[in-house]
């Protein structure tokens, strides 16, 4: 059976490292001098157990309802670590408003889901980029440029310019998640593969790593959802 991948090389990275995203796909990430021989027969190597990743049926435990589905009266999303019900009303301001459940104006009907992940966009912007500003200073790290993207499959991501991206999803999570993914991919400024310097940095840094690794592992569907 075929078995699909894509090359991701980096002049920092020392070690070939092989990824299985969360939407299955298979990422090799490579040293600039790997040629792709070299590549196939490592992928090669790993062959049945990148098969049992790509086509294991459950990624995330089940939750007992399905947040975000549908922005109607009675729905909920989540927010910092917390499901919030949606109220449709008219608002002061005219947009999404949040005060222990989001107001959601019944004029926005037909964009209820845009207007809605752009006040999440915005939560995120002014919440996670600062506190990017903020580890980034306590670990020593300069990076060239900090966003929040759209990556349904990706929390966060660190590229070969040595910019950090972070997916808006983020904001759905409790903050302790959200600092372990951005000291996370921080720490891969200081040291591209997993290493045990690498978690090392981590833990450092964040104490409750695996705790948000656990909270990510149970509960990731959520920062997955659209709204």
């Amino acid at each position: 059976m075929d078995l699909d991948y894509r090359i991701v090389r980096s002049p920092r990275r020392k070690q070939l490292t092989i990824t299985v995203e969360r939407d299955r796909s298979v990422v090799v990430h490579a040293p600039l001098t790997a040629t792709d021989e070299a590549i196939r027969r490592i992928v090669d190597t790993k062959r049945q157990w990148l098969f049992g990743k790509t086509t294991h049926s459950q990624k995330y435990q089940s939750l007992p309802h399905a947040p975000g589905k549908e922005v109607v009266n009675g729905e909920s999303v989540s927010y910092l670590g917390r499901d919030y019900p949606i109220e449709i009303a008219e608002t002061e301001s005219g947009g999404v408003e949040f005060s222990r459940r989001f107001l959601v104006p019944a004029a926005q009907q037909v964009k209820r889901r845009e207007v809605l992940r752009d006040w999440y966009v915005s939560r995120a912007t002014e919440t996670i980029l600062p506190r990017v500003r903020r580890y980034a200073a306590d670990l020593g790290v300069e990076y060239g440029e900090a966003r929040i993207v759209d990556n349904r499959y990706r929390w966060g991501s660190c590229t070969v310019k040595d910019n950090v991206h972070f997916n808006w999803r983020l904001i759905k999570a409790p903050m302790f998640v959200i600092d372990y993914i951005i000291v996370h991919e921080l720490a891969h400024l200081m040291e591209t593969n997993h290493t045990p310097r690498f978690w090392n940095i981590v833990r450092a840094k964040v104490p409750h790593t695996e705790k948000a690794r656990t909270w990510l592992k149970e509960h990731g569907q959520i920062l997955e959802e659209d709204v």
